[in-house]
C-alpha cells in the first residue's frame, strides 16, 4: 500500500492544504466551549444581556469560519484523492495491458475488473476521509484534553485516564479486522467471477436448462460471502457500544469530580459545562476515528490488493532496441516449437517445424483442441513458446520490441469482439488515420460493404460487443478492422465461420487480389476455405500430421482427408 503513495505526485499541494484547513476547523471548534462557558459564567450570571448576544455573535462568527474552512479542506481533499485515484486507474490499466495472455487467463478478468473498480472506489474513499479525518479527529481529542487541562488540572486527569483506554479499543479493534476484510474482498471476487460467467454464458445456461443449479452455485458463493462479512461486521459493531460505554462513565467522573469542586469554589459552573463539551467532542470524535479507521482497514486491503497486481511483472521480456533487418524470402518460421499452457499436465503443441515464404498463404486445419489457434497465437507473441524458436524474417520474435513485431500483423481472433461506437470508429482500431475511403476499401475486401451501407454507412452504431449485429456481420466488421492496418502478415483464426460459403469464397478472392499481398494465415474448420492455399498444415493432438497442397494431403495425410471426406463425400458415394 506505501507504494501507491508515489502517485501523489502532483497533488502535493492539495494532500497539504486539506488537512491543514481541516486542522484550522478543529481548533476554532475547540474554542466554542470556552465560549460558552464565558456566557454561563459572565453574562448569564451577571444577566448581561450584551454580552450574551456578543458571545453568541462569535459563537455564529465561529460556525461560519468553520464551515468555511471546512468546505475548502474537502475541496483540497476530493481533488488529491481523486487525481491520486486517476493516475492510479491510468498506472493499473496501462500495467494490465502489458500481460500476457497465460498471466490474464491466470489472474482471471473478474479480478482484474473487481481492481479497477470497486477496490478504487473504496481506495479514494479511504484516501478522502484520511486527508480530512485522520490528523482533524486526534488532533480533537489531544486538543479538548489540553484546553482541559487550562480550566482544571484535577478534572482533566479523567480525560488522561479514558483516552489511552479508548485508544486501546479502536486501534485492537482495527488490527483484528484487517485480515479478515482481506478474506471479505477475496469472497466478492468469487461473486463477481460468477455472475459474470452467469451474464456472458446466460444464452448456454438456458438452452441446458440449467439456471437452478447456477443459481443455487451463486447463492453458495453469495452465502459464504455474506457470513463472512456479518462476522467483520460484528466485531468493528464492538467498537462504538464500547467507546460509548467508555465515554458515559468518563462523563459521570467527569461531572462528579466537577460538581465536588464547583461546591468548593474551585471552578465555576461554566467550567463543568465546558468540561463536558470537551469530553462530547472527544466522543464524538473517538466515533468518527473509529468509523474512520474501518474505513482505512478497507481502503489499505484494496490498496494492497492493487500493490498486487502492479507488482507482477510481465512475462514477456522485451527487447528494448530495434533488431536489424535481415533480407530473407522467409517470413515466418517455427523450429523445434513446443507450448505448454501454465499448470497444464501436457504440451498443447509439440515439434513444430515448418517455413513460410512472403506472400504465401497458410491454411490451418485439424480437429477441435488439435492446436490451431495455440499456434497462430505463437506468431504476434500474445502466448510464448515453451520451446523452440518462433523467427520472423530472419529473428527470432523474442528479439523484437513487442509494438514493432505487432505492428507487423494483424490478427481476427476466433470471437468477434466489437465496442461501442460507429462503424467508423471501429475500423479505426486498426488505422488511427484511416481516411473514409480506405475503410471502405477495407470493407470492400471484407465484404462488408453493403451490409454497412445497408445500415445507414460509417455513422451506424454499434452496440458494446456488437450485439446489434449478426454473427456473420461482426465477422466482416473484425476482419476489416484488421485489413485496413495493411500488415506483413494475416491472421484469421477461424474468423470467416459464421460465413455462408458464397461469402466466404468471395472474401477469400479478394484476399488473394490486395495489392500488397501480405502473408496469410487462414485457420479453418472447412476444407473448402483453405483447398486452395498455397500449403496446409495439418494439425493433430498439437502436433503436425501433415504438409502440403490439398491434392497432396489428400494422398499421403488420412487425418486431411478424413475431414475432407466427412465434409464433402456424399453418403453412400
Amino acid at each position: 500500500m506505501v507504494k501507491l503513495f508515489i502517485y501523489f505526485k502532483g497533488y502535493i499541494k492539495e494532500s497539504i492544504l486539506g488537512p491543514l484547513f481541516k486542522l484550522l476547523e478543529a481548533t476554532l471548534e475547540l474554542f466554542v466551549p470556552l465560549v460558552v462557558a464565558a456566557i454561563i459564567d459572565t453574562g448569564i450570571k451577571n444577566s448581561d444581556r450584551s454580552y450574551i448576544i456578543r458571545m453568541c455573535l462569535i459563537l455564529v462568527l465561529l460556525g461560519l469560519a468553520g464551515l468555511v474552512f471546512s468546505v475548502i479542506a474537502q475541496y483540497f481533499a476530493a481533488k488529491a484523492a481523486v487525481g491520486f485515484i486517476k493516475k492510479l486507474k491510468q498506472k493499473l490499466f496501462s500495467h494490465i495491458q502489458t500481460f500476457s495472455f497465460t498471466q490474464l487467463d491466470t489472474i482471471g478478468t473478474s479480478t482484474l475488473i473487481t481492481r479497477m473498480t470497486n477496490d478504487m472506489n473504496q481506495l479514494q474513499t479511504g484516501v478522502n476521509l484520511s486527508l480530512r479525518l485522520l490528523l482533524r479527529s486526534p488532533f480533537v481529542v489531544f486538543g479538548a484534553m489540553v484546553m482541559a487541562f487550562t480550566i482544571d488540572v484535577k478534572a482533566a486527569l479523567v480525560f488522561v485516564a479514558a483516552i489511552p483506554v479508548l485508544s486501546a479499543v479502536v486501534f485492537g479493534i482495527m488490527i483484528w479486522c484487517i485480515p479478515l476484510y482481506r478474506k471479505v474482498q477475496e469472497r466478492l471476487d468469487k461473486v463477481l467471477g460468477l455472475a459474470r460467467e452467469n451474464l456472458t454464458g446466460v444464452r448456454v445456461i438456458r438452452a441446458f436448462n440449467t439456471e437452478e443449479n447456477e443459481i443455487r452455485e451463486f447463492e453458495e458463493k453469495n452465502d459464504e460471502h455474506t457470513i463472512m462479512q456479518k462476522h467483520v461486521g460484528r466485531i468493528s459493531s464492538l467498537m462504538n457500544p464500547i467507546t460509548y460505554l467508555i465515554i458515559n462513565l468518563a462523563i459521570i467522573a467527569l461531572v462528579y469530580t466537577g460538581a465536588i469542586r464547583v461546591e468548593s469554589g474551585i471552578i465555576t459552573q461554566g467550567a463543568v459545562v465546558a468540561l463536558y463539551n470537551y469530553m462530547s467532542q472527544i466522543l464524538v470524535e473517538l466515533i468518527k476515528l473509529a468509523n474512520l479507521i474501518i474505513n482505512i482497514t478497507k481502503s489499505v486491503a484494496c490498496g494492497n490488493r492493487i500493490q498486487a497486481v502492479l507488482e507482477i511483472e510481465p512475462d514477456i521480456e522485451e527487447n528494448d532496441k530495434t533488431p536489424e533487418k535481415m533480407k530473407s524470402d522467409i517470413v515466418v518460421e517455427f523450429k523445434d516449437v513446443y507450448l505448454r499452457y501454465k499448470n497444464a499436465g501436457d504440451d498443447s503443441l509439440s515439434n513444430i517445424n515448418f517455413k513460410v515464404r512472403r506472400g504465401e498463404t497458410i491454411g490451418i486445419i485439424g480437429g477441435t483442441g488439435s492446436g490451431k489457434s495455440s499456434l497462430v497465437n505463437l506468431i504476434p507473441r500474445f502466448y510464448d513458446a515453451t520451446s523452440g524458436e518462433v523467427i520472423i524474417e530472419s529473428i527470432n520474435i523474442k528479439d523484437y520490441p513487442v509494438e514493432q513485431l505487432r505492428k507487423k500483423i494483424a490478427a481476427v481472433p476466433q470471437k468477434a469482439v466489437l465496442f461501442k461506437g460507429t462503424v467508423r470508429e471501429n475500423i479505426r482500431w486498426g488505422k488511427n488515420d484511416a481516411s473514409d475511403e480506405e475503410i471502405y476499401e477495407a470493407l470492400t475486401i471484407s465484404q462488408a460493404k453493403e451490409m454497412v451501407e445497408s445500415k445507414g454507412g460509417l455513422d451506424y452504431e454499434i452496440e458494446q460487443g456488437g450485439r446489434n449485429l449478426s454473427g456473420g456481420q461482426k465477422q466482416r466488421l473484425t476482419i476489416a478492422r484488421a485489413l485496413i492496418k495493411k500488415p506483413e502478415i494475416l491472421i484469421l483464426d477461424d474468423s470467416a465461420s459464421a460465413l455462408d460459403y458464397a461469402t466466404d469464397a468471395a472474401f477469400r478472392k479478394s484476399i488473394r487480389e490486395m495489392e500488397h499481398t501480405p502473408t496469410v494465415f487462414i485457420v479453418s474448420q472447412r476444407t473448402s476455405s483453405i483447398q486452395y492455399a498455397d500449403n496446409i498444415i495439418v494439425l493433430e493432438d498439437g502436433k503436425i500430421a501433415g504438409i502440403g497442397k490439398h491434392h497432396e494431403l489428400m494422398e499421403s495425410c488420412q487425418v486431411y482427408r478424413e475431414i475432407y471426406d466427412s465434409q464433402f463425400k456424399k453418403e453412400g458415394a
